[in-house]
């Protein structure tokens, strides 16, 4: 049985669009969380780090925040909340220079990338940590 959702995207829409509708719908009733990246968990960061092996300054996005104000961040989304990283580019630039993790031409290192596979994956089995 089709749920309300399905019902209504199912009326004169093509098969290959609906999927991309509900995939939009879903990530609307997503938790949105804005953070500085400062105030993240290291778990999240490394997360984050594999999400962005090339670096941040490239997939920041702006939207206007709750007062109003016009705010650059890195989107980063888990199956049930986004995260709004606030950065500017420069700010961006310079966290991805400062990281070890990271190569002289701002692509995170293979041995980092293997570290953080390897400690996620071994994650999977714990539960979920709440990080608010």
């Amino acid at each position: 049985m089709k749920n309300r959702k399905e019902k209504i995207i199912s009326k004169n829409i093509p098969d290959n669009k609906k999927l991309n509708i509900i995939s939009n719908m879903e990530k609307q009733n997503k938790l949105r969380i804005i953070k500085d990246y400062s105030k993240l968990s290291d778990e999240l960061k490394e997360q984050i780090k594999l999400e962005y092996p090339e670096g941040y300054s490239q997939h920041l996005i702006e939207f206007t925040n709750a007062k109003g104000e016009l705010v650059s961040a890195l989107q980063f989304e888990l199956p049930d909340r986004i995260y709004l990283i606030k950065m500017s580019i420069k700010t961006a630039n310079q966290i991805i220079l400062d990281d070890d993790d990271y190569d002289d031409d701002g692509f995170l290192k293979e041995d980092s990338k293997k570290r953080f596979e390897d400690k996620q994956t071994d994650m999977e089995d714990l539960p979920e940590i709440e990080d608010f």
